[in-house]
């Protein structure tokens, strides 16, 4: 072996060294880095502990809880100790009374609507505060449409009774007043689905607006002062400009919506509609059914019914966001 060589093997011998020595110094500096991060900011992982806690405690150790899906759950027995029964839920909820599937559109029927409709009043009103200059006006209006957020379901549905009741109801007082007949809201179901959304919109939409608002303190104001130079008008810039720079929260608030789309509001349905059985099943939601079904079918049932919303959920908010992200150029959820 000439000297050349030699010389050779040992630069590259030196190299290997170097290069091992580089690593374990990479990996003591991360080491001495996550430790030193964690006692600069203590404080703040400290402040955070009590949500940790709270998360695992009621969103986590849950989880063992989905077996229960899958069985014939009882107390006796226990969660992993009671008859495994497979499917057998699921295929009662399917094709056992046909609530199943009634329910499922239902749900999802309320949950569009309310999706369409909560995305164009939001942005609209929003749009319609941010072009008012009275400060005064501006903060009555923005109070009285943030009230309806504070009501319970409770509430609105004592003030959906008083505009409905059959005969002391604001509704058919003024049909009777114009000659027309009285209508017997609380005795046919097929009202009651258009009620309802218009519920859920007038509840939330003040408060979705809030949302809106915030997004658009944060637009460069040198973009409207030029297009109003250039000529544009109102209309042209809260077209070309205001949704436009909308869209990413819009996106977002879409699709986490899409992602409790399998989830009726039990409280807006039963808040409203209470236990009448007249109109009850034209608008029961998978929740209120679930609810209706748990004293008869337990909590195995129950359990099964959830999962599988999560699941269609958890499948529905991906697929709309692998869209969002193709259509909005990278925009999305995650």
């Amino acid at each position: 072996m000439n000297t050349a060589e030699v010389s050779s093997n040992e630069l590259n011998i030196k190299g290997i060294g170097a290069e091992v020595m580089t690593q374990n110094d990479s990996s003591h500096a991360k080491k001495r880095g996550f430790l030193h991060e964690i006692k600069k900011n203590r404080t703040l992982y400290i402040m955070c502990v009590p949500g940790l806690v709270f998360l695992l405690l009621f969103s986590y150790i849950p989880l063992a809880g989905i077996w229960m899906a899958f069985t014939d759950y009882n107390v006796v027995d226990g969660i992993f100790g009671s008859p495994f029964v497979g499917l057998k839920h699921l295929k009662y909820f399917f094709f056992g009374t046909g609530m199943g599937p009634k329910s499922i559109y239902n749900t999802l029927f309320l949950n569009c609507w309310g999706i369409i409709l909560g995305l164009v009043f939001p942005i609209s009103i929003a749009i319609f505060f941010n072009e008012i200059k009275g400060k005064l006006y501006k903060k009555f209006t923005q109070s009285m449409m943030f009230f309806p957020y504070f009501l319970s379901w409770v509430v609105v549905g004592t003030l959906v009774y008083g505009l409905f009741a059959t005969d002391v109801g604001v509704v058919n007082r003024v049909i009777t007043f114009f000659g027309g007949e009285k209508i017997r809201w609380y005795a046919d179901g097929r009202y009651w689905k258009p009620i309802l959304i218009i519920a859920n919109v007038w509840k939330w939409s003040g408060y979705n607006s809030i949302i809106y608002l915030g997004a658009m303190t944060g637009f460069d104001a040198s973009l409207y002062e030029a297009a109003e130079v250039d000529g544009a008008n109102k209309i042209q810039r809260i077209l070309h400009l205001t949704i436009p720079m909308l869209k990413p929260t819009a996106v977002v608030l879409t699709l986490m919506s899409i992602g409790r789309i399998f989830f009726g509001d039990f409280g807006m349905v039963y808040g409203i509609i209470g236990n009448n059985p007249v109109i009850g099943d034209s608008v029961a939601v998978i929740d209120t059914y679930v609810y209706s079904c748990m004293r008869s079918l337990g909590f195995s049932y129950s359990t099964a019914v959830g999962l599988f919303q999560s699941i269609m959920g958890l499948i529905l908010v991906t697929l709309a966001n692998a869209a969002a992200r193709k259509i909005n150029d990278g925009e999305g959820l995650f």
